[in-house]
C-alpha cells in the first residue's frame, strides 16, 4: 500500500525564510531590513528558532548535523523567537510568522498560550507555532526542567494550550499541568486556534506530527531523504486515521538547489524553508533577500 501524499505544483509551493534571531540576524536594523524585504519579495513566512541556553562543551548530541555539533557559535546573540517575530510583525503586514522551533517543554504552557495568542492578535493572525521537544540535556538542567519524558510533556502542553485558546473558562488535569476554571486572554485571531507545527526528523517526531500536529517542519534534511520522511509521515497519519494530506509539510534542506522544487512539490512538500544567515548591513541584507527570492521563488513562479 502506498502512503504518498498528493502532489502539488511548483507554483503552489510556498518558500519561507529562516534567517532571523542569531548573530547579525539578531540586530534590530537587520531584522527590520530582512522582514520588510522578505515580504516585498514574496516569501511566505519568516521563521525564528530558539535556544535559551548553549554550553561550551555539551555532552548532548545535536541531531541535525553529521558531527553532532550545532553550527551556531556558543557566544553568538540568540534572540527570543516571540520577541523577534513581534518586532518583525510590527514592520510588516502580510508575511507569515513562525517559531522554528520553540522548545515547548522548557516553558510554562499557560504562559506560552498567552504569548502566542498575543503575537497572533498583534500580527493579525499570522503566527504558526512551531514546536520541538529539545535535545540538550544541559539546557533543560539549567532551566530546572526534567529532560526525561519531554515528549509526553510536549503533547500534554499542546493539549493544554489548545484548551486555553478555545475556552473562555478553561480547566485541565494532566500529568504535568493542571489548572481549574481560569481565564487566559486574548484568544487567537483565527477561530481560537493557532496552527501547531512539530519540528524534528526522527520517527518519534513524525508520530507527534500525526497525533497532535497541524504540520511538520523537517530541518536540515538531505534532499535525498525528504521523500522517505514524507512517506513515513503519511504512514503515521494513516495509523492515526488522518488523511496524509492534512498536515502541512515544510522542509529546510542541508543541500540542494531550486532545480529540486518540482520534485519536492511532487512528493507533497508545501513549503521549502531557506535557512541562511543575513549580511551585516541593512542595505546588504535587503539586496541579499532579493537575490534569494530570485533564486528560490522566481523559478516556482
Amino acid at each position: 500500500m502506498s502512503f504518498a501524499r498528493p502532489s502539488a505544483s511548483v507554483s503552489s509551493m510556498q518558500v519561507g525564510l529562516h534567517a532571523l534571531g542569531i548573530g547579525d540576524g539578531a540586530r534590530p536594523e537587520i531584522v527590520r531590513a530582512v522582514a520588510e524585504a522578505a515580504e516585498a519579495h514574496g516569501f511566505a513566512r519568516l521563521w525564528s528558532g530558539e535556544h535559551v541556553v548553549l554550553v561550551d562543551a555539551p555532552a548532548s548530541r545535536y541531531p541535525y548535523s553529521a558531527d553532532g555539533r550545532i553550527a551556531v557559535p556558543v557566544d553568538a546573540d540568540w534572540l527570543d523567537p516571540f520577541l523577534t517575530l513581534s518586532f518583525a510583525a510590527a514592520v510588516t503586514t502580510t508575511i507569515g510568522l513562525a517559531t522554528g522551533v520553540l522548545l515547548l517543554p522548557e516553558h510554562n504552557p499557560v504562559v506560552v498560550a498567552k504569548q502566542a495568542a498575543t503575537l497572533d492578535v498583534l500580527s493579525g493572525g499570522r503566527l504558526t507555532l512551531g514546536i520541538g521537544v529539545g535535545w540538550s540535556a544541559e539546557e533543560f538542567a539549567a532551566l530546572g526542567v526534567p529532560f526525561a519524558h519531554r515528549g509526553r510533556r510536549t503533547a500534554e502542553y499542546v493539549a493544554a494550550m489548545r484548551t486555553l485558546w478555545a475556552n473562555d473558562v478553561a480547566s485541565f488535569d494532566g500529568e504535568f499541568v493542571r489548572f481549574d476554571a481560569i481565564r487566559v486572554n486574548p484568544k487567537p485571531a483565527r477561530g481560537r486556534r493557532i496552527p501547531v507545527v512539530v519540528g524534528g526528523n526522527s520517527d518519534a517526531a513524525l508520530r507527534r506530527v500525526a497525533t497532535l500536529g497541524d504540520g511538520w517542519y523537517g530541518f536540515n534534511l538531505p534532499a535525498a531523504a525528504v521523500a522517505e520522511r514524507v512517506t513515513a509521515l503519511a504512514a503515521e497519519c494513516a495509523r492515526q486515521g488522518r488523511s496524509p494530506a492534512e498536515p502541512t509539510v515544510a522542509v529546510a534542506l542541508s543541500d540542494g538547489s531550486p532545480d529540486l522544487l518540482s520534485d519536492l512539490a511532487e512528493i507533497g512538500v508545501t513549503e521549502l524553508v531557506v535557512v541562511e544567515a543575513p549580511p551585516a548591513t541593512p542595505e546588504a541584507a535587503t539586496r541579499w533577500v532579493a537575490d534569494l527570492a530570485d533564486r528560490w521563488i522566481t523559478p516556482g513562479r
